[in-house]
């Protein structure tokens, strides 16, 4: 008997919750993005679930807000990525170590090493979430006085790719002998130096570390863009990109797949993971309760400034009983733009309602039973809407633990996720392969 398909999941921190609302839910840790014993509890509790990997999303900018939308939000501050994920790398054995790094406003050398150093202090768990960064405020941290066009933000990023990865390859595998006797401690023939001129970017090389453990950490690509699918077509392993519901899922699955087999790759080498809101509850009716609680603690100026960002435009002065107006596209995210204009079409919302879906958490989202939800993740799986998903928690700990204790063991009884890790390493675990090195040929040791 084959073995039936297998979840993948991920954990969406953002460090903690993305849902506006979560820090002031009866029980939150109000101060859980910026509380490290809290955070090592709770990528222990997901280490505990046997989660693939622990997502740190990541902001160069406080959000384009107006001060009293901003002053609502608990994401106004969070600690930096690698740090943090350097520290909980200390705490955990299995879990991997996702963490969004910029490749409009970052230089490639300084990715690549911050990756490899964690892929080697972690033994082999990173991953890193590539983006492009569509928040304009992060333009002028970076002294830029507007951001860099959305298409051109991509062809960068494509380039940006093949740089980092290229750095990580400065090393053959057994370059490092180490050799006591004869004082030889790496083999220059090994060496080699990337020497990349390109439209975007000028890098020599070679990288000052030892070749990661998994060879290149997890490339992770969030963008749902035509840009945005087409650069994980050709660069991804996992996709974080949204999905309304099931039929925009397998849409979505069908689409990167297509593209990815059209260029020559597997398939089945891009692990397609959605994000998802999960709240659990005893009966489907408690479950929305929590939904409706939490969503009544989002503040109309907080979700009015959350929907302006989402749409890349100011729709505040507009009457909010009223529809949303006509939207001009704008330099901003055009996947985010687009997925508000369509809810807010296909829902007849008004400016109002709208910023109070977008202002809380308008995504995909199952709330109900452990039962229900295992139901919706197992049908997604099977309809190949998903390899998997990246589960957002509403409020923490109590999300967190629900989820663990209640949804991971219906998913294990039902036999669609494990009870053990399969691998010490991310790729591993995720069932992707290990990148040749493109510039060396393993040798027979490395191979048997």
């Amino acid at each position: 008997m084959s073995k039936s398909k297998q979840l993948k999941l991920g954990a969406f921190m953002r460090p903690v919750s993305i849902h506006t609302g979560a820090w002031r839910y009866p029980g939150a840790l109000p101060d859980a993005n910026f509380n490290f014993p809290a955070l090592k509890k709770f990528i222990q509790k997901l280490e505990q679930g046997k989660f693939d990997a622990f997502f740190m999303a990541d902001h160069l900018a406080v959000l384009n807000m107006p001060i009293n939308a901003l002053k609502r939000s608990h994401t106004v501050t969070s600690f930096e990525p690698f740090t943090l994920l350097s520290a909980l790398a200390s705490v955990t054995e299995h879990i991997g170590l996702v963490a969004t790094a910029s490749t409009t406003y970052d230089a490639p050398f300084h990715i690549a090493r911050r990756f490899a150093s964690l892929d080697h202090i972690s033994g082999g768990r990173a991953g890193w979430n590539i983006v492009t960064t569509a928040n304009p405020d992060a333009a002028l941290n970076f002294g830029l006085e507007e951001e860099m066009e959305h298409d051109e933000r991509y062809r960068r990023a494509r380039e940006f790719y093949d740089v980092v990865t290229g750095l990580w390859d400065s090393f053959a595998d057994d370059a490092f002998i180490r050799d006591v006797e004869a004082g030889i401690y790496f083999d220059p023939d090994k060496l080699h130096v990337l020497n990349h001129q390109g439209k975007y970017l000028s890098v020599r090389g070679p990288l000052n570390i030892a070749r990661p453990i998994q060879g290149w950490p997890v490339i992770v690509q969030a963008g749902a863009s035509e840009a945005g699918r087409q650069l994980a077509a050709e660069t991804a392993e996992v996709v974080f990109a949204p999905a309304g519901n099931l039929e925009a899922g397998k849409a979505l699955f069908a689409d990167i797949k297509g593209r990815a087999q059209a260029i020559g790759r597997d398939p089945d080498s891009i692990k397609i993971l959605p994000g998802a809101l999960v709240i659990v509850g005893e009966t489907v009716a408690e479950a929305r309760a929590k939904r409706e609680h939490l969503d009544s603690l989002v503040h109309y100026e907080s979700g009015i400034a959350s929907l302006n960002s989402a749409l890349g435009y100011d729709v505040s002065g507009f009457d909010p009983d009223s529809p949303l107006p006509e939207i001009p596209q704008t330099n901003a995210g055009r996947s985010s733009r687009e997925r508000v204009v369509a809810l807010a079409q296909r829902e007849n919302l008004t400016i109002r309602q709208l910023a109070q879906r977008i202002g809380s958490y308008g995504g995909l989202a199952f709330v109900g039973t452990p039962q229900t939800i295992a139901d919706e993740m197992e049908q997604w799986l099977n309809e190949e809407g998903s390899d998997g998903f990246n589960i957002m928690f509403p409020f923490l700990p109590e999300g967190l633990n629900d989820f663990v204790d209640e949804v991971i063991p219906e998913l294990q009884r039902r036999g669609i996720f494990r009870k053990e890790y399969e691998g010490k390493t991310l790729r591993e675990n995720l069932g992707l392969a290990r990148p040749a090195n493109r510039f060396f040929q393993p040798t027979a040791a490395l191979t048997s």
